[in-house]
């Protein structure tokens, strides 16, 4: 899937990578294919990753929720996903809801480790996406992110 990102920026595309693979490996059920992705992830910027994740989030949970996200909306996500993949973890996916919406209180709290968020971000999407291509997504969000780095 490497080739088809040619068209992103540089600091893009190792995200983007990462993210397809993971939700691809989550698909089928590869559990050493997903360790890769997700260490291919922990491993890049986390602010660069996060903004890219969050955004893709964000605009999947916005996707699904048109007149707009109530709590039970997110409650809604954050069960469906723990459902759908037991090896996530509820918290660290609750973190990656609340900082896709902006609604994160990090006061006191440390973050969780990179890694988890990774793999956790890996199982929300896939569940997010709920069979959808990823790439679509992705690419959503990153033209949103640069029409917002364009305006600011």
């Amino acid at each position: 899937m490497t080739d088809n990102w040619r068209h992103l920026p540089a600091p893009a595309r190792p995200v983007a990578v990462a993210v397809t693979a993971a939700v691809d490996a989550v698909r089928k059920g590869e559990a050493e294919a997903l360790d890769d992705a997700v260490n291919d992830l922990a491993a890049l910027d986390p602010a660069h990753a996060g903004l890219i994740l969050g955004t893709t989030v964000r605009l999947l949970l916005e996707e699904g929720h048109p007149d707009g996200l109530t709590a039970d909306d997110v409650r809604t996500a954050l069960a469906s996903c723990v459902r759908a993949h037991p090896d996530a973890h509820p918290q660290v996916v609750l973190w990656l809801l609340a900082g896709a919406l902006g609604v994160l209180d990090e006061d006191g709290i440390p973050a969780p480790q990179p890694a988890a968020l990774a793999r956790n971000a890996a199982l929300l999407l896939t569940d997010l996406l709920a069979g959808r291509d990823p790439r679509v997504w992705l690419t959503a969000a990153l033209t949103e992110i640069q029409h917002t780095q364009l305006n600011d």
